[in-house]
């Protein structure tokens, strides 16, 4: 797993052992930052149940402003850390361990140009997720959510008034991995 482009091209990223982890293949990744390639430069980005943080760090090589990487794992945030010192773009990371909702909480009124969620598959927790960044007021009118999960239906978990809050920019399939990048509607 490398670095794609910008002031780290080319750095190879460290992985969590096992399957505990799941990082996103070089086939989405790629297709994700061709979609998000023009709304990256001074962005502020959350990357949540961040694994190795390979999304943030991506971002931030790509000229974004500055990252958090939340992760409930111990271990995943020192890979985190150890790649974030690797790229060199630690100075632009906050990183944190702990439970996304309680994280989501404390970050309550902090604005994110671009969020990535990509929670181990079976936890069910992008709709959470997406609630909660409503909830908390944590995005702009023109923010992108980046989502991956195991199957379409694990999005808005059916939760109609959910999904009418967000447009859908792009779905797409990568192997297993589903892919849908939203925009809120309205932010109040």
């Amino acid at each position: 797993m490398r670095i794609i482009t910008g002031s780290a091209r080319g750095a190879s990223l460290l992985t969590l052992e096992g399957e505990q982890t799941r990082p996103t293949s070089a086939r989405a990744k790629e297709a994700i930052f061709s979609i998000l390639q023009f709304s990256i430069s001074g962005r502020r980005v959350l990357d949540l149940f961040a694994g190795s943080g390979q999304m943030g760090l991506e971002a931030l090589s790509r000229g974004a402003e500055s990252a958090v990487f939340i992760d409930k794992s111990p271990k995943a945030v020192e890979v985190i850390r150890k790649n974030a010192e690797k790229t060199r773009l630690s100075d632009k990371c906050r990183i944190e361990c702990g439970d996304f909702s309680e994280k989501l909480a404390r970050l309550s009124g902090e604005k994110f140009d671009i969020v990535f969620l990509d929670p181990p598959y079976a936890l069910g927790a992008i709709p959470k997720a997406l609630s909660a960044l409503l909830r908390g007021g944590n995005l702009n009118v023109d923010s992108y959510v980046v989502c991956e999960a195991g199957s379409a239906e694990d999005f808005f978990g059916g939760d109609a008034a959910l999904e009418a809050a967000f447009d859908v920019v792009r779905q797409a399939k990568y192997g297993v991995a589903h892919v849908i990048i939203l925009r809120p509607k309205e932010i109040e």
